[in-house]
């Protein structure tokens, strides 16, 4: 068990622990806590050094990131007991989400599925290099603003419903800003951008799907470049995430519907947002640093950004019918 001690609710976890592992005949958990400058790759490399046959991870989307990433090749199982807000892999994964019991019940009778992870290259403001996994999405721009200006307090209140909040605080501030981009040997692109996700999911909470085509188990990596003018822009963009991709693309009479528009409308409305797919990617700033997320947590400013899946890199477990 590697738990983030911060969370609400860690008593409670050991008791629903111990009363899981009895009944299914387990035998006792080591019993792991993540630190403020290590949310958890360096206990998942020491429980794989034990020997152990199976890694739970307690927290949030961080807490899973970092344990996956200590993790990656080994092929020691891990699951997951979502304890945080946005909690974006457990939603898509299906394991229970505000139900420790039913998530402990996944991890300890669910199957294995290996998922793809995204692994992130990037170079600081003064030129020095730092390489990080991501199981969810990382992204520049008004996400990662969002994200800083999001108070920790709230979050803890209103859970996700935070984030709308702070991404309140940080439109008004947000300003679009040049980058280069490239995905897998194609040549270089150059945009005018407010925001630019690279993901290995594409739903969000409350119904958002943001990548409509996005698999966690796909190979590749999904990227989603955001380039809204103006206020009618963003109309646009939540137009697009909430009604065509939540709605319309899931009939054959919708998705006509929009294959037709957007021939008609060409370039003008594809500028809106940008959806590519490949197993590379990479993002050059200049000398325009940008504050970077990963997993809903903040990563400090970036200039360059190079980004390659890892195929079936991780195995975790989830109900059966979750497969995929």
């Amino acid at each position: 068990m590697i738990y983030n001690p911060t969370k609400k609710g860690v008593e409670a976890l050991r008791r629903d622990v111990a009363s899981a592992i009895e009944e299914a005949g387990w035998a006792e958990p080591v019993w792991i806590e993540t630190e403020a400058d290590d949310p958890g790759k360096g206990m998942a490399e020491i429980a794989v050094a034990k020997g152990v046959d199976l890694v739970i991870a307690a927290g949030g989307d961080g807490t899973v990131r970092a344990v996956a990433e200590g993790l990656r090749g080994t092929g020691v199982e891990m699951a997951a007991v979502p304890l945080g807000t946005g909690n974006l892999l457990a939603r898509t994964l299906g394991i229970p989400v505000n139900d420790v019991k039913g998530a402990l019940q996944t991890a300890l009778h669910g199957v294995p599925r290996a998922i793809d992870v995204i692994m992130l290259e990037v170079t600081r403001p003064g030129g020095e290099a730092e390489t990080f996994a991501s199981l969810v999405m990382a992204g520049i721009g008004i996400d990662a603003d969002m994200i800083a200006k999001t108070s920790d307090d709230l979050k803890k209140r209103v859970g996700w419903l935070a984030y709308v909040e702070g991404a309140v605080r940080a439109l008004p501030e947000s300003e679009p800003f040049r980058v280069y981009y490239r995905l897998d040997d194609d040549h270089a692109h150059r945009a005018r951008v407010s925001s630019v996700l690279i993901a290995n999911l594409g739903d969000l909470p409350g119904n958002v799907e943001l990548i409509p085509d996005a698999e966690v188990d796909d190979g590749r990596l999904d990227v989603a470049v955001l380039q809204p003018k103006g206020f009618l822009g963003w109309l646009q963009v939540w137009r697009r995430v909430t009604w065509e991709n939540r709605v319309l693309r899931r009939t054959a009479v919708g998705r006509t519907v929009i294959k037709m528009r957007d021939d008609t409308e060409g370039s003008e409305r594809s500028s809106v947002i940008a959806y590519l797919r490949g197993r590379s990617f990479s993002l050059d700033l200049g000398d325009d640093a940008k504050e970077l997320e990963v997993d809903g947590d903040e990563f400090g400013k970036v200039v360059k950004i190079a980004a390659k899946t890892d195929a079936s890199s991780v195995v975790i477990r989830v109900d059966r019918e979750h497969l995929g």
